[in-house]
Order: C-alpha cells, then sequence, then structure tokens
C-alpha cells in the first residue's frame, strides 16, 4: 500500500521560504512522477510542480517558475518542494500525489499540509 505523508508547512511572512517534504513508502518508485498540488479556500485543487522519481524530469505551474523548487531523494524515498519568495496568493494546503508514468491521473494522496503566508 502506497503511503504519502507530508510535513514542513506553516506560517510564514511573504517573501519568506518553507520546504515541503513527502516521504513516500510502500513500493519502489523508479517508474512513477510525484506531484505538488494545492487547494485555497473556496478553490480547486491546482498543479503545482512535478518530478519523474527516475530521470529528475520536472515540470511547474507558471504561478511558481522560478520561486519553488521540487527534488527527490531516493535513498530517503522523499520528495521536496522547497519554496521561496512566497507570496500571500500560495496560501492553501499542499498536497502531496504519486501515479505510475503511464497513468494519467494521480492514484495516491498525502493528507496534506497547511502553508499560510501573511503580508
Amino acid at each position: 500500500q502506497v503511503q504519502l505523508v507530508e510535513s514542513g508547512g506553516g506560517l510564514v511572512q511573504a517573501g519568506g521560504s518553507l520546504r515541503l517534504s513527502c516521504a513516500a513508502s510502500g513500493r519502489t518508485f523508479d517508474t512513477w512522477i510525484m506531484g505538488w498540488f494545492r487547494q485555497a479556500p473556496g478553490q480547486d485543487r491546482t498543479f503545482v510542480a512535478r518530478i519523474t522519481w527516475g530521470a529528475g524530469s520536472t515540470s511547474y505551474a507558471d504561478s511558481v517558475k522560478g520561486r519553488f523548487t521540487i527534488s527527490r531523494d531516493n535513498a530517503k524515498n522523499t520528495v521536496y518542494l522547497q519554496m521561496n519568495s512566497l507570496k500571500v496568493e500560495d496560501t492553501a494546503v499542499y498536497y502531496c500525489a504519486a501515479r505510475v508514468i503511464k497513468s494519467a491521473t494521480y492514484d495516491y494522496w498525502g493528507q496534506g499540509t497547511q502553508v499560510t503566508v501573511s503580508s
């Protein structure tokens, strides 16, 4: 059973930084894609960033390009989201998700971690 556990959320002032972690367990993830999504109050869940576990290829939403960096540590089975130059509009619950490369949808989700950016 795949399990994803996020950590690292919190309260930070605008312009500050946070690093989110997603610890993955339950199988090997060499052929998987790991993603970060976020959901602000009253809004739909949206894509933030993703990384292929094997090759480390990355992709970002336009709203976070140049500010956020996704990475993974194969030895620790952990994916990170480094968030710099945070803005008030980055406030949301951030979710880690996983899918097999060939799948069109993310099949596994973490419980989410709250990120609040104050002005």
